[in-house]
C-alpha cells in the first residue's frame, strides 16, 4: 500500500503494517507523525491514544476542581485564533516536497481533545491543496469535532470524478461504523464542489456541508490569460525566482529583515485590515520558496482544469443535494463566486444558511475576523444528533467570546455603570450576587426592559461574579434563517452565543431538568417592545405558566426587577406611531408576519405584539439598577402546585415581588448620589476608572 509522508504535527493512525509507516520527529515540539490513506478503512485509536485521552480528562477534571470561576479573569482573555497566514506557511513546507502518493488523510495532533460523541469533520481543501486550510480552526475545532483533513499532493492528478468516489468511500465506511453521528464535509473553493458532489450521490447519509467561497463558475476575464501565460512561462520559473530574491539562502539579510518583521507583526496581533494584509505580505515574502514549490507550472494549470470539471460535475448534481448547508462568502472574492449561482443555489439546497463575510478575501479560513467555531454556534449549525438541540447541543462561550460580548457593549455597560442587588436567605439585601443560588434548577423570573437593554450587564455580571451561566427563554424569530429579511441576522449572534433557547414549555421543562440556571419573561416581546408610556408595565398572562413545571423538578424561583431605561432614552415613534405612517406600518406588519404571533389567540393586551423598532432619543446616561428578591421555593411543594388555584397564588405572589423590586429601586435611585453620569465620571476620575462607584444606602 503507498502511503505519503506528512510532517510531525499529526495524530497517530495505524495505516499498514508498521514497516510502512515512516515516523519523523519534529525539532520544535517532537510530535510524531502518522497518516492514513483514504483506500484504507479507518480503526478506533490504540489502547495508548485511549489512556492518554483518559489521564487528559482526568486532569482537566482537577484543574476544574481548584478554578473555581473560569470567567472571574474574562478581561484578559486573549484571542482563541493564535495562528495565521504565516504558519500556514512554515508548517506548508514539508507538505509540498517530492513525496509522492495519493491522496490521504491526516489529523492534526491539536484536533486529539474534542469531548465525547463528536460528531465527524472531513476537511477538504482548495486550490493549495496541502489540508492545512484550517490551521488556524485546528485547536478550537479539534474541542468539539473529530478532525480529518485530506491531502492532495503537489504531483498528485487524481481527476475530480476519483477524487469524489475516494471521499464517498471513506464517507461510507465512517457512516457505517457510527451510523448515528452526523458527518460534516468543509469545503474551500474546489473542495466545496466535491462536498456538494459526494452528498449529491449519498442522499441517505446524515451530512452536513459547510461551504467556503464555493467555486460556482471560473472567471474568464481572468482564468484564459492566466492560462495563456502560464503555457508560455519556462518550466523552472519558480526556481528562478527563488534564485533572483535569494530567498532560499539561510542567513540572507533580506529573509532575515522579512523574518523579525513578520514576527513583530504576528507577535503585536496589529488589528484592522491594514494591519493583517501588511503582516499578511511579509508573511508571503518570507516564504515565497514555498508557494513556488505548492503551485509550479504544471500544477497550476492542473488546477485550473479541475476547477472548471468540478464546477460543471457540482452543477449538473446540484438538486440531488439534500443535506443541511452553510455557505460563507467572502465580500471581496470576485474570481469564483457569483452572486446569482449563490442565489441559485440558496434556493436550490433545502436546508441552506448564507453568511456573509464582508470583509474578508479569497482564502477567509486564513484571515482575522473569521472564526468556524464561533460562525457555526452563532448559526446553530452544530449538532450530535439527527437535528440541532439548542439544549444539548449548546456549547459554552470561551473567556474571549464573552469578552467580545462584553467590549460590543462596553459604552452601555460603562455609561450605565450597573448597580446590582440580591437578597440573602435572611432577607438582608447586599451590593452584590451573593444572594442567588449556586445550584440549579433556577428559575429567574422579571421585567424586560426596552429592546432588552438589561441583558448584557446581567447576563456578563453573573457569568464573571459567579460563574452563573443564564440560559434565557427567546423568542423563536431569533432563531429563524431569514435570507432575504431586510434585517441582519448577525444581530442575533449574541443571544445564540450566549445560550438562548426558543421559548417554549418544552424548552423550559428540559432546561430545568438539566438542573440549569433560566431566564424567563412571561411579558417577552410585549414588554421588551413596549410603547410610549409603559415603563415599567408589567405585561403577563393572566394564567399562571411556569409555576408547575418549576415546582416538578424543585426549582428555585428568582424574582427581579430592572430600572434606568427611562434615564437613557424617551421613546417618541411606538407602534401605534408607525402605524399610522404607510411606509412604516408595511414594514411593522411584514415584520410581525415573518416573526410570528407565540401569543395568537390571546384576546388581552398580551396577544398585541407588534414587531417594530422604536423611535428612541437618547439621554445622558443614567444609572442601571437591578434587584434580586428573595428565592422562592418550590422543593417539595409539586403535589400542593398540581392544585390550579395553589399554583395560581404563588404565580401570583412572584408577579407582586417583581412589582415590588421595581418600585424598590425606583424610590432608592432617587437617593443615589452617582445615579447620573457627570459625578460617576468625576468620582473615578479620583479613585481610578476600575473602582466600583458608590451607590444608595441599603
Amino acid at each position: 500500500m503507498a502511503v505519503t509522508v506528512l510532517p510531525s504535527v499529526f495524530r497517530l493512525c495505524a495505516v499498514a503494517s508498521s514497516s510502512k509507516l515512516q515516523r519523523r520527529t519534529s525539532a520544535s515540539n517532537h510530535r510524531l507523525t502518522a497518516i492514513k490513506s483514504v483506500t484504507s478503512t479507518p480503526i478506533p485509536p490504540s489502547s495508548g491514544v485511549q489512556r492518554r485521552r483518559k489521564n487528559k480528562d482526568e486532569n482537566r477534571a482537577t484543574v476544574a476542581k481548584v478554578v473555581e470561576n473560569p470567567y472571574s479573569k474574562v478581561e484578559a482573555a486573549q484571542p482563541d485564533l493564535q495562528k495565521s497566514l504565516s504558519d500556514f506557511l512554515e508548517e506548508a513546507r514539508d507538505f509540498v516536497g517530492d513525496r509522492g502518493g495519493p491522496p490521504c488523510w491526516f489529523s492534526p495532533l491539536e484536533c486529539g481533545a474534542q469531548a465525547p460523541n463528536s460528531p465527524l469533520l472531513l476537511y477538504l481543501p482548495g486550490i493549495d491543496g496541502t489540508g492545512l486550510g484550517l490551521i488556524r480552526h485546528h485547536k478550537k475545532l479539534g474541542e468539539i469535532f473529530d478532525i480529518w483533513c485530506l491531502h492532495i499532493p503537489v504531483s498528485d492528478r487524481t481527476p475530480v470524478k476519483d477524487l469524489v468516489k475516494l471521499i464517498e468511500k471513506h464517507v461510507k465506511s465512517e457512516h457505517y461504523r457510527f451510523p448515528n453521528r452526523p458527518i460534516y464535509l468543509v469545503g474551500e473553493s474546489i473542495g466545496a464542489c466535491l462536498a456538494l458532489d459526494v452528498a449529491a450521490r449519498n442522499p441517505n447519509i446524515d451530512l452536513s456541508l459547510i461551504l467556503v467561497n464555493p467555486a460556482t463558475h471560473v472567471n474568464n476575464f481572468m482564468s484564459q490569460p492566466l492560462s495563456g501565460m502560464l503555457n508560455v512561462l519556462p518550466d523552472g520559473i519558480p526556481t528562478l525566482l527563488e534564485d533572483i530574491f535569494g530567498l532560499i539562502k539561510q542567513g540572507d539579510p533580506l529573509t532575515g529583515m522579512l523574518d523579525a518583521l513578520s514576527n513583530e507583526f504576528s507577535s503585536q496581533r496589529m488589528g484592522g485590515v491594514g494591519g493583517g494584509m501588511l503582516r499578511d505580505l511579509l508573511a508571503v515574502s518570507t516564504n515565497l520558496p514555498t508557494l513556488s514549490r505548492m503551485f509550479p507550472k504544471d500544477t497550476l494549470l492542473w488546477k485550473l482544469e479541475m476547477l472548471k470539471s468540478a464546477i460543471a460535475s457540482v452543477n449538473s448534481h446540484i438538486n440531488s443535494v439534500r443535506a443541511e448547508t452553510l455557505i460563507l462568502l467572502s465580500g471581496r472574492d470576485q474570481w469564483l463566486l457569483n452572486k446569482e449561482d449563490i442565489d441559485r443555489y440558496s434556493r436550490t439546497l433545502p436546508k441552506s444558511i448564507v453568511r456573509k463575510l464582508d470583509d474578508n478575501g479569497q482564502f477567509p479560513l486564513l484571515e482575522d475576523g473569521v472564526d468556524l467555531a464561533t460562525i457555526i454556534k452563532c448559526t446553530c449549525f452544530y449538532r450530535r444528533g439527527k437535528s440541532h438541540d439548542h439544549i444539548t447541543d449548546y456549547i459554552m462561550p470561551t473567556n474571549f467570546e464573552l469578552k467580545q460580548q462584553i467590549d460590543d457593549h462596553r459604552l452601555l455597560m460603562d455609561g450605565t455603570s450597573p448597580v446590582m442587588l440580591s437578597t440573602l436567605e435572611d432577607g438582608t439585601v447586599v451590593r452584590s450576587l451573593e444572594g442567588l443560588p449556586s445550584e440549579g434548577p433556577v428559575l429567574y423570573v422579571g421585567y424586560h426592559m426596552i429592546l432588552g437593554f438589561e441583558l448584557a450587564s446581567m447576563v456578563t455580571q453573573l457569568m464573571k461574579e459567579r460563574n452563573i451561566h443564564l440560559r434565557g427563554l427567546a423568542h423563536p424569530m431569533i432563531f429563524k434563517n431569514l435570507q432575504d429579511s431586510l434585517v441582519d441576522t448577525k444581530m442575533f449572534d449574541k443571544y445564540k452565543i450566549m445560550g438562548g433557547v426558543p421559548v417554549s414549555h418544552f424548552n423550559i421543562y428540559k432546561l430545568l431538568r438539566e438542573k440549569a440556571h433560566v431566564l424567563l419573561y412571561p411579558g417577552g416581546v410585549r414588554e421588551a417592545l413596549h410603547r410610549k408610556g409603559e415603563e415599567y408595565k408589567l405585561f403577563w398572562p393572566e394564567q399562571s405558566e411556569f409555576v408547575r413545571v418549576a415546582s416538578k423538578f424543585g426549582a428555585k424561583i428568582v424574582p427581579f426587577g430592572v430600572v434606568g431605561v427611562d434615564d437613557i432614552c424617551e421613546i417618541v415613534l411606538d407602534s401605534n406611531d408607525q402605524r399610522k405612517i404607510p411606509i412604516l406600518k408595511d414594514l411593522v406588519e411584514w415584520a410581525t408576519r415573518e416573526a410570528g404571533n407565540i401569543r395568537e389567540g390571546d384576546e388581552s393586551e398580551l396577544g398585541n405584539q407588534d414587531i417594530y423598532i422604536p423611535g428612541v432619543v437618547p439621554k445622558i446616561p443614567g444609572r442601571f439598577y437591578y434587584y434580586f428578591g428573595k428565592p422562592i421555593e418550590t422543593a417539595g411543594k409539586e403535589k400542593e402546585l398540581k392544585d390550579k388555584e395553589k399554583a395560581q397564588e404563588l404565580y401570583l405572589q412572584v408577579k407582586s415581588e417583581v412589582e415590588q423590586c421595581v418600585a424598590y429601586l425606583k424610590v432608592k435611585r432617587e437617593s443615589d448620589p452617582y445615579r447620573h453620569l457627570l459625578p460617576r465620571m468625576l468620582y473615578q476620575a479620583s479613585h481610578g476608572w476600575s473602582s466600583e462607584i458608590p451607590t444608595f444606602n441599603l
